[in-house]
């Protein structure tokens, strides 16, 4: 008897993480600016989503910094903070390894598929030079890993610095190399299909040293 009253809820949390993954690829992919205001009625057009999910997805992202508010302009998109983006790696640095290493240990068997399926589909789109598809695919590799892990605390952690990290990266890509950053992401899923928690420390490690990389380039000019 308690399995009805429970459909409503999920149902309702599956469409505001369905929002805010719409949300995020706009504010990655710069179609959301930084520092342009949040349409409601424009994202309701854009993704089709309801309002309800879409303001669940707005308060998460207001509360981990990707949207902030100001007075009397409302909800603005965050700016990119170059200067402050190397503390912001050395942050994630410390979390990634904790993630990488749980993931090992605890992803099923279907898991580890699917994190080996979504970084060889980064590594196709990298030659491709498909961009769109190597940032689908990277968002999916973060999901699934994410949900290996079995840690929530580390992931409700982590998930605004990656997506300021993606969003930078997309901001200056021009400066990075994609295929390098596909091999990294296929080490990391490697080590975590295979159970070598060691190696997906270490795999998680030479992805963060990449966009260390990338960053003290682009900020260094």
């Amino acid at each position: 008897m308690l399995e009805t009253p429970l459909k409503p809820a999920a149902s309702k949390l599956r469409a505001a993480d369905v929002a805010y993954d719409a949300i995020e690829s706009m504010i990655v992919t710069l179609q959301l600016k930084p520092g342009s205001p949040i349409v409601e009625s424009e994202l309701v057009d854009v993704t089709g989503l309801g309002r309800t999910p879409l303001r669940e997805a707005l308060m998460r992202m207001s509360s981990n910094g990707l949207i902030v508010q100001l007075p009397r302009r409302g909800l603005i998109i965050s700016d990119i903070e170059a200067a402050e983006h190397m503390t912001l790696i050395e942050t994630r640095r410390v979390i990634e390894r904790l993630i990488a290493t749980s993931a090992a240990r605890r992803a099923s068997p279907q898991q580890r598929e699917d994190i080996l399926a979504s970084a060889d589909k980064m590594v196709v789109a990298a030659k491709q030079g498909d961009l769109g598809v190597y940032m689908d695919a990277d968002q999916a590799l973060d999901h699934v890993i994410h949900d290996a892990c079995r840690n929530p605390s580390a992931v409700k952690a982590v998930t605004p610095l990656i997506i300021k990290c993606r969003r930078f990266w997309y901001a200056y890509q021009h400066e990075g190399d994609v295929e390098e950053g596909a091999r990294c992401h296929m080490l990391l899923a490697k080590a975590i299909a295979k159970g070598n928690e060691e190696q997906a420390s270490k795999a998680a490690d030479s992805l963060m040293d990449l966009l260390e990389t990338f960053a003290r380039k682009v900020i260094n000019g």
